[in-house]
């Protein structure tokens, strides 16, 4: 028993779950939990150098070398859906050191169903100690590790471009995105995105939303926004407004995903047709 509890104390202090992302202040997907970002957001992340990402419909889940981790870092996950995530870990486990990789476990389906996925798991960010790696830093060890991040959009222009010739900040960001999307946010989330996102119904064609990040290695609260301290302030995120409603209860109902390309990332999908 005190070996157990020494473990799982150790586990608590040195096992750290993923901050706070808050909202950008054009995101609609929000319920009254969620916190928005602090005016003066969009021009301290016009001074960065940016990386612009579709925000996936996963569970977020962290390899670490005590094991695999959803939202709360206080014992490992166990959920049905986590399976493939388990096995994957005790093939990467003696590799990770003191890295943390966070991503999408996109095994279980959850508000939106992809009809393009090629890994279970997606990469979104890696944390040594107490910094959040540069986004070069997370593609090298999301390849070493043979995984893939999450659907990068190119940047074609950067975000002070437009800040001089808008009315607020929040019209700056919406010009921004329109600009390297191709079409409002709003209207991108419409589509079906680059992992073929299709919503329960299966026909209607959706995306979750966007993440933007500062592409250099930062510390969770750096002090350059009023935020709180394990709330992130070199990153947001926008989320379609229909996302709340669609996803409460998919822990339910859930089925798991079908790879588009089950081989390339090293996943087999046939070994997880037990789901028990």
């Amino acid at each position: 028993m005190k070996l157990e509890y020494n473990i799982h104390h150790t586990i608590m202090n040195e096992s750290r779950k993923y901050c706070r992302s808050l909202h950008a202040q054009i995101s609609l997907g929000t319920t009254s939990d969620d916190r928005f970002m602090p005016d003066g957001y969009v021009g301290a992340f016009s001074d960065l150098d940016l990386v612009l990402t579709e925000k996936l419909d996963g569970q977020n889940n962290c390899f670490n070398k005590y094991g695999v981790f959803a939202r709360s870092h206080t014992s490992t996950s166990q959920h049905p859906w986590d399976k493939p995530m388990r096995e994957r870990w005790e093939l990467i486990k003696n590799d990770l050191n003191d890295l943390e990789i966070f991503g999408e476990n996109m095994y279980g389906i959850h508000s939106i169903e992809y009809t393009k996925l090629e890994s279970y798991y997606y990469v979104f960010a890696v944390r040594e100690h107490d910094t959040w790696l540069s986004w070069e830093e997370v593609q090298f060890y999301a390849n070493l590790l043979d995984f893939p991040v999450v659907p990068e959009i190119e940047i074609s222009k950067s975000l002070k471009t437009f800040i001089e010739n808008s009315r607020s900040e929040n019209e700056a960001l919406e010009k921004w995105l329109e600009h390297n999307l191709g079409m409002s946010w709003l209207a991108y989330t419409k589509t079906s995105g680059k992992l073929g996102g299709l919503e329960p119904n299966g026909t209607t064609a959706t995306c979750e939303g966007f993440v933007i990040r500062n592409a250099q290695s930062f510390q969770t609260n750096t002090g350059m926004l009023p935020v709180a301290k394990n709330e992130f302030d070199n990153l947001c995120k926008l989320v379609r407004p229909s996302h709340v409603q669609t996803d409460v209860h998919w822990t339910k109902t859930w089925r798991p995903a079908t790879l588009n390309d089950y081989n390339k990332y090293g996943w087999h999908a046939y070994q997880y047709l037990d789901t028990k």
